[in-house]
Parts: structure tokens; sequence; C-alpha cells
């Protein structure tokens, strides 16, 4: 029995080897750095287009931006189920790749059709209608299709390539998976950056009609050079349904809460899979252990194959580990959400990019919706300089490998995301300032005498926030949960951009209701310069503060990284309380 498990180990190996590789890289990635590209450039310019041809004010256009914001972050985590659980990696990216083709073609037919959107304003009357039902169900419903593509393209692509690189057997793995997710956010951020300059760019001066062409062109391209290289994937099959053994766990907990705990040297009172080495769950969330206990070993639980025969009844040590994995990351995720509300902030820099002299020379102007490529350019930067220089230096320098925890990554960015939004708030109050001494204070649109380059501080602090934090969240999230969950740890980050793109819209909503009782211009009016965004950016400062403050609890409270199966196994065994804490110890040194 156990030459036949070796031969089927050797088999499976066998065509691992022949399969993923770095030989699928230029396919993944470049299926999502299209997608990108095509995704990312309509985004910036889109305020103005829900302005000036649909009839939207600022705060309307700008909540249905985050509306949009949102369900494409969480889209990713619906994915992340849905493969993991039952089609697998492959086939989401493939009809994510096709629902945001689709997306773009309907965008696209918006500015290509005139009754698709409002007539122009009757510049007689100064009236302008608002878009019929018809008309916002088109638009919409490319929103929707976009954002499910996006949802399943951007996080399974994480994953899908991890997966064709990952062998945790290996002692260098972790330094591969480190490049691998810093280089990966590399080519994104690439991506990104040429969607903000030349897509935008055609759009400011062909229009929406050759912009969003293009866009359209890139997806289709997006959508072929993914298939292509079908043969050549290494596609992981969906070995269960986390989503519903994750009810298991809870609903038999619930139904297990009077009996008592086994004693501490009885692992066989725990039902386990019969090919795992872990035979007892962990004393953490210890309440979720009633779940895999067995009430009476005498009967007939088990199913010939090792399985339990009423998984609602009686679920495995695993399922109540890959529960409580989920449930420990939770706090530290919610840590990202608020500098992601921050960096979701783009109606208000491309407004507030307009107002402003955005001349290079005198025959060139970057466009107003491309100043967020300075975020892309240091995130970028950051990433290669990290990898390929601080890293190998601060080795060279002690004589032995060197990695910066993730916990310091994180609360780096999450520091910087402070500081950039300060900026924020002193960058706004100069250029509020400066539009009212030159008498624009009833005229938005006027171009002042400041210079847009003071908006590239911001966006340069928040590109090195995300830097530290995201990537670092990622690699913490697919590093602490198991093999299994990959794709949700993915996902996670993007879950939590989609939770603060709803409170950042929420925040809105509130500032705006707020502020503008009583007949008063609101703190986020479409005058711009009657309005008071820097008011608004000070919220923002004061909740990066607290959140800043929340994260050192939770990072505090989590305890060291990594936690591996071996000290459950070794604990179950009889290890002493204090002989495995001094083994967590030495596993953390030795990870340093």
């Amino acid at each position: 029995m156990e030459d036949k498990m070796e031969e089927s180990s050797d088999r499976r190996e066998m065509r691992r080897s022949k399969k993923g590789g770095l030989i699928t890289m230029p396919f993944i990635i470049g299926n999502e750095s299209l997608e990108k590209v095509a995704g990312y450039a309509v985004v910036p310019n889109m305020i103005l287009y829900l302005i000036k041809d649909y009839h939207m004010s600022v705060a309307k256009g700008t909540n249905i931006l985050f509306y949009w914001q949102a369900a494409t972050n969480f889209t990713p985590i619906l994915a992340a189920f849905v493969a993991d659980s039952y089609l697998g990696r492959f086939l989401i990216i493939g009809f994510a790749s096709i629902c945001s083709l689709l997306g773009m073609i309907l965008l696209w037919l918006t500015a290509m059709v005139p009754e698709s959107k409002p007539p122009t304003c009757d510049l007689l009357t100064q009236r302008c209608r608002s878009p019929t039902a018809a008309q916002m169900s088109l638009l919409i419903s490319s929103f929707v299709l976009i954002s499910i593509g996006a949802g399943g393209v951007r996080q399974c692509s994480l994953a899908f390539g991890a997966d064709q690189l990952d062998q945790r057997d290996n002692p260098k793995n972790d330094r591969v998976l480190e490049s691998f997710f810093g280089w990966y956010y590399a080519s994104a951020a690439i991506s990104v950056l040429i969607a903000l300059t030349g897509i935008v760019y055609i759009q400011d001066h062909l229009g929406y009609r050759v912009g969003f062409g293009v866009s359209a062109i890139l997806m289709l391209l997006s959508v072929l050079l993914f298939f292509i290289a079908s043969p050549l994937y290494l596609k992981l099959n969906p070995s269960k349904s986390l989503l519903t053994g994750f009810l298991q766990v809870m609903v038999v907990a619930y139904k297990n809460r009077n009996l008592t705990f086994p004693l501490p040297d009885s692992t066989g009172s725990y039902h386990h899979r019969r090919d795992s080495n872990i035979v007892a769950p962990s004393h953490k969330l210890r309440f979720l252990n009633k779940a895999c206990i067995i009430k009476n070993p005498g009967q007939d639980y088990i199913a010939p194959d090792g399985s339990a025969s009423n998984p609602w009844s009686l679920c495995a040590v695993e399922q109540v580990e890959e529960l409580k994995a989920l449930i420990k990351v939770l706090p530290l995720w919610s840590t990202g959400i608020i500098m992601s509300i921050n960096l979701s902030q783009n109606s208000f820099p491309v407004l507030q990019a307009s107002s402003m002299d955005r001349h290079l020379t005198t025959k060139f102007q970057i466009p107003a919706g491309s100043y967020g490529m300075f975020n892309i350019i240091s995130l970028a930067l950051w990433v290669i300089l990290y990898d390929r220089a601080i890293l190998p230096m601060a080795s060279k320098l002690k004589g032995k490998p060197v990695r910066f925890s993730v916990k310091l990554r994180m609360g780096i960015g999450l520091f910087l995301t402070c500081l950039a939004m300060a900026v924020s708030v002193i960058v706004e109050n100069a250029r509020r300032r400066k539009a009212i001494r030159e008498g624009f204070l009833n005229n938005p649109h006027e171009v002042l005498n400041m210079s847009a380059l003071w908006l590239v501080p911001q966006f340069c602090l928040n590109g090195l926030a995300e830097a530290f934090t995201a990537i670092g969240q990622t690699e913490f999230f697919y590093s602490d949960l198991p093999k299994s969950m990959s794709s949700i740890a993915a996902a996670l980050f993007g879950l939590g951009l989609a939770v603060a793109n709803l409170l950042a819209s929420v925040v809105v909503s509130i500032i705006d209701d707020i502020t503008s009782r009583g007949g008063k211009e609101s703190w986020v009016s479409s005058n711009i310069n009657k309005g008071r965004i820097d008011s608004y950016y000070w919220v923002l400062t004061i909740l990066s503060v607290i959140n800043l403050l929340y994260y050192f609890v939770c990072a505090w409270a989590y305890g060291p990284c990594g936690d591996q199966p071996t000290k459950l196994t070794r604990a179950r065994n009889g290890l002493r309380k204090e002989e495995l804490a001094n083994l967590g110890t030495k596993e953390m040194k030795g990870k340093a």
C-alpha cells in the first residue's frame, strides 16, 4: 500500500515537472497586464465623462465610481471561493477575461452610439437632461461586466502564477515567492502606468470613442494571449467547497457546544483526514474544536475512505484549522481598509489637477487623469530597489540573508499613508487659497497659476504606502493561510479595497449631508473652490492615525507569523508548553 502511495506521489511530481514553471509567466502576467491597461485606463477620466456626458453632480458621480470600485474589489473574494471550491483558477480567469471584454465593448458603445446617453445641454436655457433608465442600464451593465472580469483575472492570476512556481518543500521557496510577488506587482504597476499615461492621453486628445475602443482591443488581445498557452499551465483541481466547510464547522461546533473537551493526550478523540499529519486542533479559538470531536468512537461516524459520513455532524481537524487561520488574520486585514480608502480618492485629485497648470513645456501638458501615474512609478521603483539593491546590500553587510518582516513592512506603509493625507491637506489648502486670491471662487473650471506638480508628493507617498502594505499583506496572507486557501489569500487585500470603497462612499455622503445643512456649501461641492476638500482630507488623516495605533495592537495580538503544523503535531505528542514556546522561538529565529 505504501509503495502505491509513493508511486502515486511520484507520478504527481512528474506531471508537475512537465507543467508550469517560468515558461508560463509571460502568458499569465501578460493576460493580467493587458487587462489592467484596458481596465485602469477607463477609470481616471470617468468622473469627467459622467459629469460632461451624463450630466451628473460631483457627489453622485463620485459615489457611482466608489460603488463600481467596490464591486471590482469585492468580486475577487467570490471568484476565490468558486476557484478554490468548484471550477479552479484556470476556468475562472478565462471566464473573467471574456466578461471584461464584453464590458469594454459595451462601454465603447456608450461613446459610439449617440442614443446611448443624454443629449447635450441646451446652451440657451442651460438645462441638461438626465440619463434615461435604459441609458443608465447600459452604462451600469458595462461597469458590472468589467468588475466581474477584473475581479476574476486580478485575484486568480496572482495565485495561478504562484501555483506554477510554489514548491513548499524547497528551502528557497519563501525567497522565490517574495521575488515573484514583488515582480508581479512591478509588472502590474507598469501596466497601470501605461494606462494612466498613453491610453488616458488618447482619451484626452482623440476622444472617448477612440480611447474606449483601444481598451476593448487590448482586452481582446488579453483573452487570446491567455488561452493560447492553455497546454502549458499547471491546472490544480479544486479540492472542496471552502465556504461550505466553514459553515459546517460553525454549525457542528454549535451543535456540540455542550460536549466536554478530550484529555490533552487523547489524540484519537479528534477526526482528521487519513493522509494528514495534523491529528489534533490547536488551542486557539478553542470553542471551534468541538466541531471535530468524535462523540462515540464505537459508532460508525467515519466512511471507508476516512471522511466523515455526515459532515454536518462531524468535521475534520483541517477544516477547523482553516477557519481559525482565516479568523486569525482578519484583524490585521482590517488595518488596511483605511489606507485603501485613501488610495481610492481618485475623483478629487482629478478635479484638483484640472484646475491647475499641468504644462511641462509650452506645448505639452499632463492629462488630469494621469497624475495617478506618480503613485505607480514610486511603487514600481521601490519594488525594484528593494529586491535588487536594498536586500542584497543589507545581506552583504550582515553576512547572511536579510528579509524585512511582513509586519514591519505593513506598519511602515500605514505610517506613510498618514503622511500622504497630511500632505494632501496642505496642498489643497494652498490651491484653494490661491484660487480665491485670483478671483476664481465662482469659477472652478479656470486654470490657476499654480503647477499641478504640487500634487506629486502625495501620490508618491501613497505609492510607497501601497508598496509596503499591499505587497506585505498579500505575502502575509499567502504564507500564513493554508495552501488550499491560496486564492482567498490573494483576494483578501482586494476585499479590503471593496470594503474601503463602500466606506469611502459612506464618508462622502455623510460629510456632504452634514456640511451642506442650512444652505451651506458642502465640503465636497461640485465647485471645488467653494468646497473644502482640505477639511475632508483632514478627516481621512485623523482616521489614518487612529488606524496606525489600531495596527500596533493587532500586530502585537497576532503573535509570530507563519505558525506551522509541526508545532501542533509535537504538542499532540506530549510536548510541554515551555518546550513548545522554545520551539516557536527557535523557528522564528531560523526564519529571520
